[in-house]
């Protein structure tokens, strides 16, 4: 009787809970089994385990082999176990040595040819291994990615090369670590937007305190130009926030692009996108386009043509900044912080208030298409701003005077700096007593904001919104005290309180 123990990671959401691959041969008749609650993939991997051993020019053990994945009560699945589970079967048959890995967690699925193949969700499970201190041993198509979490990586092709490396000592060295400066790429720039003077301006509110914005109006006023224009104008992503919003693609098992691994995801579903395609789902379950757009922008066209029950979905990761995925074997959370920008015509012909008088919308037509967006999902929304018709004048001036994205971008970072180094969040997301704390009203300040909602009739929620609007809009000023005229400016931005 003999047993081995090696280490590797399950995939659960973006979380990489330890794994224990422990392989005990004894005698008996020939039979392997797989304990530890495996799914289909992980059971299948004793075919595919046994031709990479053969293959590699390894004797099978005609044993009794049992292979327990600890712990036992939480799911197993995929082929990234097959590497430790065949190194598992070669120490335990004494055919190779792995005392000198205690401290090394393997991931990689086995060809029957012995080749090792890349693993999706390699990225959280590299930085749980550096947290605990451990290397890791990967496919090479893994290698950059798990790089990233400055892990101590090896990679390997095949599993001859890391049986060599265990038997003749280190044959595979680590990889360099990757340090990464932020790639310039091409970004639309905000002076490429004709007019609009207002909608920009509030583009670079929304973007100074991390707020929901939603712009209404006509077909080819900009408004999904403006749109695309909002990543330039944000502060450039940490590594850390960098690391989140890849691991959400690791998991997926999309490629990493390490050139442009630092630059905010700009996401943009089409309106026929169902719940799981937009907050995530499936038997994995896997994230959806709230977390793609994790730590970026989720841009949402045509805003009412969305099925209700679709939107209804995005009210939870809206306010938490994550969304639980919840089956019946299992639950995952998913990182969902992302910026909500929205664009809706102002009617279904989409020419209300155009001064083209081409609407020949009822009132009822209209109210019924607003009404598709609901009041809960609204109130969440901080800015909602009308985008008209540029100027004939505006369309025709080359704009040379208009402002760059890098010149907003810092004043948009000088304001964020305010908000993080005060309060340690960004505006949109102040709560409780610190929105108490630094929201505060004058009396000037109170009586025009209460004559407000008792005239538009808002939402406690509405009410809250419009402070933090204003906290941002006296942050851009660089002033320390909310005063009426930002007030103002906030209750102009949102419009559709009006209606």
């Amino acid at each position: 009787m003999s047993l081995a123990i090696l280490m590797s990671r399950a995939q659960l959401g973006t979380d990489a809970p330890p794994v224990t691959i422990e392989v005990f041969l004894s005698g008996g008749l020939p039979v392997f089994s797989i304990v530890g609650m495996p799914e289909k993939a992980v059971r299948e991997s004793k075919d595919r385990v046994r031709g990479a051993i053969l293959s590699s020019g390894f004797k099978f053990p005609q044993e009794r082999i049992i292979v327990n994945l600890g712990p036992a009560d939480m799911r197993k699945t995929g082929g990234r176990f097959d590497l430790a589970i065949a190194l598992g079967i070669l120490a335990a048959g004494e055919q190779i040595s792995v005392e000198t890995v205690s401290d090394v967690e393997f991931f990689g699925e086995l060809a029957l040819n012995g080749e090792i193949r890349p693993v999706p969700g390699i990225l959280p499970a590299a930085l749980k291994a550096a947290a605990a201190g451990h290397s890791v041993l990967v496919a090479e198509a893994n290698g950059a990615e798990a790089a990233l979490a400055k892990a101590e990586t090896r990679v390997a092709t095949t599993l001859l090369e890391v049986t060599a490396h265990l038997a003749d000592g280190p044959t595979l060295q680590p990889l360099a670590q990757v340090h990464l400066d932020i790639a310039k790429v091409y970004e639309p720039d905000l002076s490429e937007v004709r007019g609009q003077n207002h909608a920009k301006r509030a583009l670079e509110i929304a973007a100074a305190g991390g707020h929901n914005i939603l712009f209404i109006g006509p077909p080819g006023t900009g408004k999904s130009m403006l749109a695309r224009r909002l990543p330039g104008i944000l502060p450039p992503m940490s590594e850390a926030e960098a690391l989140e919003t890849a691991a959400v693609d690791s998991v997926l098992g999309r490629p990493l692009d390490i050139a442009h691994w630092r630059r905010r995801p700009f996401r943009s579903p089409h309106h026929t996108a169902s719940a799981p395609a937009l907050v995530g789902g499936g038997s994995g379950p896997h994230p959806g386009e709230v977390s793609r757009a994790h730590n970026g922008v989720l841009f949402l066209d045509e805003l009412p043509e969305f099925n209700r029950n679709v939107l209804e979905v995005l009210r939870e990761p809206l306010e938490a900044g994550v969304i639980t995925i919840a089956r019946a074997e299992r639950h995952a959370d998913f990182p969902a912080n992302f910026q909500l920008v929205a664009a809706m015509n102002p009617c279904p012909c989409g020419y209300l208030g155009d001064r083209s008088g081409e609407c020949g919308c009822s009132a009822e037509r209209v109210a019924n298409y607003r009404s598709k967006i609901s009041g809960p999902l609204l109130d969440r929304i901080d800015l909602h701003v009308m985008v008209g018709r540029p100027s004939k004048e505006a369309l025709r001036s080359n704009e040379t005077s208009a402002e760059m994205s890098a010149t907003v971008a810092r004043r948009v970072s000088r304001s964020r700096s305010r908000q993080l180094m005060r309060s340690g969040v960004c505006n949109a997301r102040l709560d409780g007593a610190a929105l108490e704390a630094h929201c505060k009203l004058s009396g000037e300040c109170l009586t025009l904001l209460e004559n407000a909602v008792d005239q538009f009739n808002l939402s406690a929620r509405s009410y809250q919104r419009i402070r933090r609007v204003a906290r941002t809009i006296a942050d851009l000023a660089e002033v320390h005290t909310i005063t009426p005229p930002q007030i103002a400016e906030a209750l102009a931005m949102r419009q559709l309180d009006r209606r």
